[in-house]
């Protein structure tokens, strides 16, 4: 371990895997360390069940009616990857892809005056729908129709709108949407967690629709992916992705002390040895003394021997819970997925129900989802503290991931990558430059 290193990472939550499998290509020699004995770190699937009831200190072993143990994968943060967004992008031009077999996640639904209506995926069905009175879907449609053929480059698309100036709560006057169709239209389209977009720019906005549609093309259920095995696949691929470049990886290594030196890191102590290097990127675990509480999050995983109700008993599905409609600031999400996705045991579903914390009682916040899921066999609660960097790394060269937030997918994780590799390496991330260029042995073997 005595050796010099270009970047060490430390922690190997997906933000980290793929920071270092991009390190790695570029050429960079890596050490990628994590005191714990598996890979994820916070984003990791935990697995068998007997190893969520330890980590949740729930008394006893898994009843038998549960199945076997190492037939469960569980996720520890809920997140579905959207089928056009970047993470897919970056899996696909790593070909990261070649580990992983996905599925698309079978309906989004989204909740009004207590009940929860399908969110539609087609023109068909959004005509179909009981979201909206008559008038109000052709509105809807106009609106569409008009984000689908908006280009930011070409005025003759803008119906008058400046996509720099204009704030999206003037293009839903135009339209003349009411506020139900607002509310489903930012929160289950554009996935906005609060109401703050309203009086931005509407140029964001109209970006999100358009991802959720073009992602909802590519497969028609719905735009969300999920891959088979849990989302702790996810950073083994990219840290698979490195190794194949040369990357090193150590599990269970106690992280003693980052090495400074005038106010720059310089290396890593672990057991008594110390490795160089010339940047740090790690978790907000490594260096609590770096980052500062930008909230918390609360995340209440299910077990359940049934479908959610009013969803055609779909094995998979997001619920999206508004937060006009339970007088809240953020929304609360459902992610549900199950024994068709190899994370449970047969005939079993995991629902998991997150919303950011706004009071002292946040299991009362998130109440409105678990009574959707009812009845519950086993459900784990945890509340998380959220960080971000306090230092952006430009004299310490340590550069810190922010917390996984209540977002149902990786838009902002990958946002939060890309913000971290310009900062390293003073460049704009380019998708181009990951194309591979060594294959991997195996997975040209396996090919064949």
């Amino acid at each position: 371990m005595n050796e010099e290193y270009d970047v060490i990472v430390l922690g190997t939550g997906l933000t980290e895997c793929i920071l270092s499998g991009i390190m790695s290509v570029k050429g960079k020699k890596v050490l990628h360390m994590d005191r714990n004995s598996y890979y994820g770190a916070e984003s990791a699937s935990i697995t068998p069940l007997e190893d969520l009831y330890k980590r949740f200190n729930l008394p006893g072993s898994p009843p038998e009616s549960m199945g076997r143990g190492r037939d469960w994968n569980v996720d520890l943060i809920p997140k579905f990857l959207m089928a056009n967004g970047q993470l897919v992008r970056m899996l696909l031009i790593t070909q990261v892809t070649r580990y992983l077999d996905f599925k698309v996640i079978e309906g989004s639904f989204v909740y009004k005056k207590g009940s929860i209506y399908k969110v539609p995926s087609t023109e068909t069905e959004a005509l179909a729908s009981n979201l909206m009175g008559l008038f109000e879907k052709r509105r809807f449609r106009k609106f569409l129709v008009f984000v689908a053929n908006f280009d930011e480059n070409d005025p003759t698309t803008m119906e008058g709108v400046d996509p720099k100036v204009t704030t999206m709560r003037d293009v839903y006057k135009k339209f003349d949407l009411g506020q139900d169709v607002i509310d489903f239209t930012g929160h289950a389209l554009a996935l906005y967690r609060t109401d703050e977009y309203l009086d931005q720019p509407c140029l964001d906005t109209i970006n999100r629709i358009k991802l959720y549609s073009e992602s909802l093309a590519r497969y028609g259920k719905s735009p969300y992916l999920y891959p088979l095995y849990g989302l702790g696949e996810l950073p083994q691929g990219f840290a698979r992705l490195s190794a194949i470049y040369g990357g090193t990886y150590m599990l269970n290594k106690p992280i003693e002390e980052i090495v400074m030196e005038n106010g720059k890191v310089v290396g890593v102590k672990s057991e008594g040895e110390i490795a160089r290097c010339k940047q740090l990127i790690c978790d907000p675990s490594y260096v609590m003394d770096r980052v500062t509480k930008t909230g918390q999050v609360i995340r209440v995983i299910c077990i359940m021997n049934h479908p959610i109700k009013n969803t055609s008993d779909a094995n998979s599905c997001q619920i999206i819970i508004p937060q006009n409609q339970v007088n809240r600031k953020h929304d609360i999400y459902v992610c549900m997925i199950s024994y068709a996705h190899n994370v449970a045991a047969q005939g079993k579903y995991i629902a998991i129900a997150s919303t950011t914390v706004e009071t002292n009682d946040p299991e009362k916040e998130i109440k409105p989802a678990l009574d959707l899921l009812e009845p519950v066999e086993q459900k784990f609660v945890s509340i998380s503290d959220q960080y971000g960097p306090v230092d952006l790394g430009a004299e310490s060269q340590i550069f810190i991931s922010r917390s996984y937030d209540a977002t149902t997918h990786f838009e902002t994780t990958c946002d939060d990558i890309k913000d971290i590799y310009k900062r390293m390496t003073g460049a704009d991330f380019d998708f181009a430059e990951m194309e591979r260029k060594k294959n991997d042995i195996f997975g040209d073997a396996g090919d064949q």
